[in-house]
């Protein structure tokens, strides 16, 4: 792997949503996919509604590359089994392993991870990403599901959160991130 190539940052989220009442969630995300494509890196997402489709809604307006990752085996499953979207993704991976297979491709894909508001899925997302060693980024909102992650880390020292970044400034999330995923592929490419 050489610094040439592009951070592939994933971002996960619910699923679904309250129009009404999780606007500004959704707001939040399309900003936060917007600022991954302005600094030059590739969004990756589960190919679901809510949080992630608003993610890719905001990279693809900024014309960034995004990548879904479906629960699907194929297009005709994810749209008519699922009934799930095929909107502003430039490439859909079929993965055919059901939800969880399919977070397990997506973090494993990714030079780092994004948590944002989320919902009970959001803890599986999270300690699969934990567990790959990603650099890990939890967007704080108007959501719980920063509180609820931080408080499990908290309750759990044992752990090393040297590769976790809180933050309520989709910019500045983004920017440590990439920088904390490039120092990790330099690492891992002198091992």
């Amino acid at each position: 792997m050489t610094d040439s190539q592009k951070i592939k940052i994933s971002v996960y989220g619910a699923p679904h949503t309250d129009y009404n009442k999780s606007y500004n969630a959704l707001e939040k995300a399309s900003e936060l996919g917007a600022v991954i494509a302005q600094n030059d890196a590739i969004t990756a997402i589960p190919a679901v509604t809510g949080f992630p489709f608003w993610v890719a809604k905001g990279a693809h307006k900024e014309k960034g590359q995004v990548i879904g990752f479906s629960p699907a085996a194929g297009e005709s499953e994810h749209v008519h089994v699922y009934d799930l979207p095929t909107q502003y993704m430039d490439i859909i991976i079929y993965s055919g392993f059901g939800y969880a297979g399919s977070d397990l491709l997506l973090s494993r894909s990714s030079d780092a991870v994004i948590f944002g508001y989320g919902g009970l899925e959001t803890i599986h997302e999270f300690w699969v990403a934990f567990q790959e060693d990603k650099p890990i980024g939890i967007l704080k909102g108007e959501w719980s599901t920063d509180e609820v992650l931080h408080d499990l880390l908290k309750s759990n020292p044992e752990f090393n959160h040297d590769n976790i970044i809180f933050d309520d400034d989709p910019q500045r999330l983004v920017q440590q991130l990439i920088k904390k995923a490039k120092l990790q592929r330099v690492q891992e490419y002198h091992v």
